[in-house]
C-alpha cells in the first residue's frame, strides 16, 4: 500500500522539530528578551482548530511555570464585531500553520494597536499573520499536504515551550525542549495496537487528561473526528466526573492520559473509576485496576510528557483511519487551509 502524507508526515516530526530548534534561535531569543523586558502580566492567545490546542498548552504551561494567566480571544472579536481591546502590557501569541486566516490575521492586528506585543507562530514567515505582528517564531516544518496537521501542530507546540523556557530562564525546561527531537523518535516506536483493535468497529469514546495533557486531549478527540469518523469528546479527568460519566456504561471506549507530573494519581484514579463502571479504558504509560496500559516514553519533564504522547497517537491514529477504511489524507468537507472570517 502507498504510504499516506500523514505517515510520512508524522515520521518527519523528530527532524522538523531538531529543524526548528536550529533555525529559530535567533527569533525565540529576540521574542523572548521583549517578553522579559515588559513582563507581562497577562498573555492572551490567537488560534482555531488544532493550533487552539496548541495554544491550550501553552496556557497550562505559562500558567504552572511563569504564574501569568493565559486567555484565549476569539477572532471574531476583532474581525466581526470590530470591537479593540485593551491589552496594554500584555503579550499576545498567535499560532496559525498557513498564517492566511483573516480572523486570525485581523485579530493579530487588533492586539498590537491594542497594546499587546505580539508574537506570530506560523509555518511561513511571509504570511500576513506574521507581518501583522512584532515578532515571528517560523516553523520551518516544510510543506504539509494531508489536512489533518500533525508535524506543524507539535512544532507549534515546541516553539510555546521553548520560547517560555527563554523568557523564564529555565534551564530545565530548556533542556527538555533541546532534548525533545530525540523524544519524539522514540514516540514513533510505540505501539498502541490493543487501542486500535478496540475501536476499529466503535462509534464514540473520551479522551481524557489535565493539564497540559488536557489540550493534548482535545487534539486527540479532534483528529478521531477528523481522520476516524470517529465521536471522540475530551474532557479533564475531573470534569467528566461531573456528568458525562452517566453515559460511560458497558465497554464504552475511554484513553486517559497519564503523565508524570502532578495530576498523575488523579488520572488513575478517575481510570480506575471508569473501569470499574464497566469501560474499556486504556492509560498511557501507567496502570491501574481494570484498564490496558498503552506504552509511552518515560522519565520526560512534565511539561513536555504530553506533547510526546500525540507523536504515539498520530503513528496509532494514522493506522486506525485506514483500518476503519478512511482516507486521513482527506478527511470529508474539510481543506487544508480554513480562512474564517
Amino acid at each position: 500500500m502507498t504510504q499516506t502524507h500523514m505517515a510520512r508526515e508524522v515520521a518527519e516530526i523528530p527532524e522538523a522539530a531538531a529543524r526548528f530548534l536550529a533555525s529559530a534561535r535567533d527569533q525565540i531569543a529576540e521574542a523572548a528578551a521583549r517578553m522579559r523586558a515588559i513582563d507581562p502580566g497577562l498573555v492572551v492567545t490567537v488560534a482555531r482548530g488544532s493550533s487552539d490546542h496548541a495554544a491550550s498548552y501553552l496556557k497550562y504551561a505559562i500558567e504552572l511555570l511563569a504564574g501569568v494567566p493565559v486567555a484565549s480571544v476569539g477572532p471574531s472579536v476583532a474581525s466581526i464585531y470590530r470591537r479593540p481591546l485593551r491589552l496594554t502590557g500584555a503579550a499576545c501569541i498567535g499560532i496559525s500553520q498557513s498564517g492566511r486566516s483573516p480572523d486570525i490575521v485581523e485579530m493579530m492586528r487588533a492586539a498590537q494597536i491594542g497594546g499587546a506585543l505580539t508574537v506570530a507562530v506560523t509555518n511561513f514567515p511571509d504570511a500576513p499573520m506574521a507581518k501583522a505582528s512584532a515578532f515571528c517564531l517560523p516553523l520551518a516544518s516544510g510543506e504539509e499536504k494531508s489536512v489533518a496537521a500533525t508535524k506543524t501542530f507539535v512544532v507549534s507546540v515546541l516553539a510555546g515551550l521553548a520560547l517560555l523556557a527563554e523568557w523564564r530562564d529555565d534551564t530545565a525546561l530548556r533542556d527538555a525542549v533541546a532534548a525533545l527531537p530525540d523524544a519524539f523518535a522514540a514516540a514513533l516506536t510505540r505501539d498502541w495496537e490493543p487501542l486500535s483493535a478496540r475501536l476499529v468497529r466503535a462509534s464514540s469514546a473520551y479522551v481524557l487528561g489535565r493539564g497540559p495533557g488536557f489540550a493534548i486531549a482535545s487534539e486527540m478527540a479532534l483528529k478521531f473526528k477528523e481522520t476516524c469518523g470517529l465521536h471522540a469528546e475530551a474532557y479533564s479527568a475531573a470534569e467528566v466526573l461531573h456528568g458525562p460519566a452517566a453515559i460511560v456504561q458497558e465497554r464504552f471506549p475511554v484513553l486517559a492520559l497519564a503523565v508524570e507530573d502532578a495530576a498523575h494519581s488523579h488520572v488513575l484514579a478517575t481510570a480506575e473509576r471508569l473501569a470499574g463502571q464497566g469501560a474499556d479504558v486504556f492509560v498511557t504509560g501507567a496502570s491501574a485496576p481494570g484498564t490496558v496500559s498503552l506504552p509511552a516514553v518515560g522519565g520526560l519533564h512534565p511539561l513536555v510528557a504530553p506533547l510526546v504522547l500525540v507523536v504515539s497517537f498520530y503513528t496509532f491514529v494514522e493506522g486506525l483511519a485506514r483500518r476503519r477504511g478512511f482516507d486521513p489524507d482527506t478527511p470529508p468537507h474539510l481543506r487544508k487551509v480554513t480562512e474564517t472570517v
